[in-house]
Order: structure tokens, then sequence, then C-alpha cells
């Protein structure tokens, strides 16, 4: 006896040693270089790429807009060498106007056509040259190039490439970038053939988007009820998980042990039939074939047998996990009962992306506008371009929108980590901070920053790579041969795979270094070793869990489009429904997704707490178990099927 206990403190002490946890009782900075690097790369994407635009005037020909001389419209210009018609004084000529703005290039995504800059844009259709002259006339517009007098307008040889397509239909300055887009939506029919197909006439066109317009009302009501269908799920599903997971479970064990062992059956019996049929009078070639084919179905069914068995032993051992499963949505949902402000954590992220999005868009247009301006020898009109090192902007916005972007989703991972960390590991749940969203938030900016653009910047390694094949497999569709294809694919295929890999052990070690405060290879490493030493569980979790969710999903988007169906019958006057159902359930889809995904952060945390609990844990005096109750039943029954050490020892 007195060996056993000896053993067991010798085989469990370098355990001790290697990894001592102690959940919210250290911090410390952690990953300080990181943190460094991100701020730097990011004082070059300020002052090195917005800062560079905005000096050599990109953003002011961006928002005030310049012709095809190099002008911008506006303000007094300075005089481009070898360019005729640059140079000129536009200060009364505040807007941009193209001569032919239905003449788009769909693929440059550009209007191909001489723009101008006019004191006016047009706000009634000009359909003669005479109707161009009159107008200038009365409001000192011209619409020709500035080398046409308006007297010539009728008469002059070049008219018609130097003055706007006729009729001119009417049109209207854009709010903030001074630009005459007509107002007519038929001008841009060939974008609308691009997504609308099956329409000969704009008819159509026009019912759906005045179904949409009148029926905006019922539109956001029904995005307002998907939300509040999906807070309502993420509170009650800890009730309505136990009927979902058991009735999954049940339909996917007998499908698979009927289709499984069925298949396995037939491919016994196909031998059989297949060796009977074996005949050595059969022709040499018939024969030949008959004896490959039974030989492949003895390996097929050889296969298929042992695939069974695993199969079954896996089912048997994971259908205690699956409880397991039942207790972490129970708990998950007790957690957004004490943390409520955890359902608004969406809200932010999305409104931190959409500002960082507008920034990035912003900048990466005021690239497109910047450069030095180079005359075009095919058309003669100015284009501004960048040359030398600066052409590399581009590539260096690009890396920060991936870096960035994957560094706010880490933010909300590593903030909804510590605060279910703080709720796991407090036993007095009176005792909690009061907001512990906001003390998790704190603790982030503290301390855990590093750690994050760590985290961010390895997903933003398998994700360029992954996004450059991605565009390479667009651009040669239909020109590579079936093999490249293959490989190409299999490419996208395996780093998609590892992108999802890394992410799923990012959020984990997000909550490893939420509980120990530890730099994010150490957070990592250890998740990766209690994740393994669970790998059934993990498994059941995710497998389970997933499809519970899913299931979620669903349900939110079908109540939402039966709503949206018995609100739009009763207004017969909107005969296009399609379009308003598809906003509809998309935007449930979205609302959906973002919740649940945030309930599914908040169980994996509460499995790797409840993991890292049970490893060093075990209820004794001064090792008293951090869990739910409802855990720890689950834990206290798969205990009670193993001998404990301790009992021998005791």
């Amino acid at each position: 006896r007195v060996w056993v206990c000896v053993t067991s403190t010798m085989s469990a002490s370098p355990l001790q040693k290697s990894r001592e946890w102690k959940p919210l009782e250290q911090r410390k900075c952690t990953d300080i270089p990181w943190l460094l690097l991100f701020i730097l790369f990011n004082v070059g994407m300020v002052l090195c790429i917005c800062g560079f635009a905005i000096a050599t005037g990109a953003a002011s020909r961006l928002i005030s807009g310049y012709d095809s001389y190099g002008n911008t419209c506006g303000q007094k210009n300075a005089k481009i060498p070898g360019i005729e018609l640059s140079g000129r004084d536009h200060t009364s000529r505040k807007y941009v106007f193209f001569l032919d703005p239905c003449n788009i290039d769909i693929l440059r995504r550009k209007i191909k056509s001489v723009a101008l800059c006019v004191s006016k844009c047009p706000d009634t259709e000009l359909k003669t040259y005479e109707d161009l002259r009159n107008f200038s006339t009365v409001y000192g517009s011209d619409l020709c190039s500035y080398d046409v007098q308006p007297d010539t307008y009728s008469s002059h040889a070049n008219r018609s490439t130097k003055c706007p397509t006729l009729p001119v239909h009417p049109s209207a300055s854009l709010p903030v970038f001074h630009r005459c887009i007509p107002v007519d939506i038929s001008c841009y029919a060939r974008f609308a053939e691009a997504f609308i197909t099956f329409v000969s006439d704009n008819s159509v066109v026009h019912r759906v988007i005045a179904g949409v317009m009148t029926s905006k009302e019922i539109i956001m009501g029904l995005c307002l009820l998907a939300l509040v269908l999906s807070l309502i799920l993420m509170v009650v599903i800890r009730y309505i998980s136990v009927v979902l997971v058991w009735i999954l479970t049940a339909v996917v064990v007998v499908g698979c042990a009927v289709s499984v062992a069925g298949g396995t059956g037939i491919l016994w019996w196909l031998y059989v039939d297949h060796s009977k049929s074996v005949n050595a009078s059969l022709p040499a070639l018939e024969l030949e074939v008959a004896k490959d084919n039974q030989k492949a179905l003895l390996i097929y069914a050889i296969a298929a047998t042992i695939f069974t068995v695993i199969l079954l032993l896996l089912m048997f051992f994971m259908r205690k996990r699956v409880a397991l499963t039942i207790a972490l949505f129970h708990v998950a949902g007790k957690v957004f009962t004490h943390l409520p402000l955890l359902a608004l954590q969406p809200f932010w992220t999305f409104l931190t992306l959409m500002l960082f999005w507008v920034y990035w868009i912003s900048v990466l247009l005021f690239l497109g506008s910047a450069g030095s301006p180079v005359q075009n020898n095919q058309t003669g009109l100015v284009e501004f371009k960048m040359d030398g090192p600066l052409q590399y902007m581009v590539w260096y916005h690009a890396v920060g929108l991936i870096w960035i972007s994957e560094f706010i989703l880490a933010c909300q991972q590593m903030t909804v980590a510590g605060a279910v960390v703080t709720y796991y590991f407090t036993r007095d749940k009176s005792q909690m901070p009061f907001t512990p969203i906001v003390s998790s938030v704190l603790r982030l900016m503290r301390y855990h920053l590093g750690t994050v653009v760590k985290g961010a910047f390895i997903i933003t390694l398998v994700e360029i790579p992954r996004l450059i094949l991605t565009y390479i497999h667009s651009q040669l569709k239909g020109r590579e041969n079936a093999c490249a294809r293959c490989m190409l694919k299999a490419c996208i295929c395996c780093l998609w795979c590892l992108e999802k890999c890394l992410t799923y052990l990012n959020m984990n070690a997000y909550t490893a270094t939420a509980i120990n405060s530890t730099n994010f290879c150490t957070s990592a490493r250890d998740a990766f070793f209690i994740l393994a030493e669970n790998a059934l569980r993990v498994a059941a979790i995710n497998s389970v869990g997933d499809f519970v969710l899913f299931l979620g999903k669903v349900l939110i988007v079908s109540c939402t489009a039966f709503a949206g169906i018995l609100s739009l019958n009763y207004q017969r006057e909107y005969t296009v429904w399609v379009l308003p159902l598809i906003i509809v359930c998309v935007f449930s889809f979205l609302v959906a997704h973002c919740f649940l995904s945030i309930f599914e952060i908040v169980v994996d945390v509460l499995f790797l707490c409840f993991a890292i609990d049970t490893k060093y844990n075990d209820g004794s005096p001064g090792r008293e178990y951090y869990m739910d109750k409802a855990l720890m039943v689950n834990d206290l029954n798969l205990r009670a099927k193993k001998p404990q050490r301790l009992n021998i020892c005791k």
C-alpha cells in the first residue's frame, strides 16, 4: 500500500511541475515583442500609406474628382508637361461629368469615357446639340470638351468624340464625391444583365425594387424579429438541447448501424455469390476477370467489416461523451444569464470591423488615384499610376486588411474567454466583478494584446497563400489542364483545413492565456495536450454541438421566413416577394450565425476549463472542483466506472 502511494506521488509530481495552473491568480504581460511589431506595422499603414495618399493629393482627387486631362475639379491646377488641356482653373467647376456614362467596363470596374469638370450636372434630358448649347448659355456649364466653344457644338467636326453621347440622360451629383451619375437605372443595363439574366426589359427590376421599398418596414421588423429570436434561443437552448442531442444521437446511431452494417453484409453476400459463379470451365479471359472481381470484393468486404467494427466501438465509447455535450450546453445557457453583456459582443465586433473596413476601402481608393500623371498612348488621356517601390503599397495594405481583421476577431475571442474563465473559476458567483466583460477587456488591453497579435498573424500566414491560390485558380479557369486544376484545388483545400485547425487551436490558446497568463506558444502547447487527452470528448462536442447549433440557425431562419410570408400575404400590393424574403432570410442567418458563434465559443471555453478542472482537482479538501453541478454529475458518472488510485492510497 505504501509502495502504491509513493508510486502515485512520484508519477504525479513531474506532471505538476510541468505546468502549475493557477486560475486568475497571476497576471503578467505576454508576447510584448509581437505587440511592438504590430504597432510599427500600423504606424506604417497610417503614416506611409494613408499619409502618402493624402500628401500627394490623392484624397482631394478622389473626393473632388478629376477630368481626363489631370485637372482636379473645384480648384486651380498646375500644368502637366505634354498635356495640352491641363493646368486649368476649375474653381467654379466642381462636378465630374462623363461624356458616355453608360459605357461601363465590367471587368475593370470603371467607366470608359472622357471626363470633364462642369459647374452643373444636367437635370433634364438633352436630346440635341442645340439643347447642349442652350444648357451652357443658361447655366454656364459646358458639357463638351474645353477646346470646343458652345456656339460650335452643332457644327464642330469632332463633336461625336468631344461632346456627350445623345441623348444626355438626367443626372444628379453624389453627396460627397461630386460625380454626375444618371438617374435612370436603365443606363446600367449591362450590370443588370450580370445578375438578372431572365429579364428582357427592366419592368421586373422596377417591380422588385418597388416591392423592396414599399415593404421596407416589414423587412426591418422581420430583421428585428430574427435578432430577438437569436437572443431567446441563446437562453433557452440549454433546455431544448437535451431533446435535440438525444434525437440526433439516435438518428445517427441507427442510420450508421443500418447503412454500414447493411453495406458490409451486401459486400459479403456478393463475395460469396461471385465465389460460386467462378467455374474453371469458363474461358481464360472471363475466368481471370471473375477471379479479379472476387479478390476485389473480398478486400472491400474485409475493409467494410473493419470500418463497421471501429464505428460501432466509437459509438459505444462516445455514448457518455454526448451527456457532457448536453451538460456544457446547459452551463453555457447559465453563463448568458449571469453575463448578459456577452450577447452584445457581436455588435461591438461588427461595428469595429465595419469602421476598419470603411477606413481600409477609403485608403485603397486614395491609392487608386495616387501617383504621377501618365498619358495613355492609346486614348491620349491622363491616368495616375504609382511606379517603383510605391506600387507595393497596395500589397502592404492588403496584408494589413487580413491581419487587423483577424486581430479584431481574436480580441473578441479573448474577451469572451476571459469573461467565461472568470465565471467558471469563481466559486462564489456573487463575488464576481460587476461587469466581467469590461474586466476581461481591460485585462486584454493591459496584459495580452501581444498574444492576440501573434495568434492573428499565424492565421494571416495561412490565409494569404490560400487567397493567392484561389485568385490564380479563378484567373486560370478554363485554361489550365485537369492535373493543375486538381493540384490547385487540393492545395486550397489543405490550406483551408489548416486555417480552421489553427483557428480552433488559437481559441483554446487564448483560453489558456486567460486562465494562467502565459504567452501564446506556451498556452497553445498546454491547450493542445489537454485537447489531445480528451480527443473523444472533443469529437463529440464538435460534431454533436455544431449540428445542434446548425439546427438552431435553421430554426431562426425558418421562423423568420414564415413570419415574412404571413406578413407579406396581408399586403397584396407587394407584387414581388422574392427579394424581400431573400433579404430577410440572409440577414436572419447572419444574425443567428453571429450570436450562436458566441455561444459556440462559450462552450469551447467551458470545455477546456472543465478538462483542466478534472485533471488537476479531484474534489478532496484543498483540491475542490470549480465546475457547475451539471458538469460535476457528469464527471462523477465517468469516474465511477474507473478505479481510482487515490482510493487505494486511502
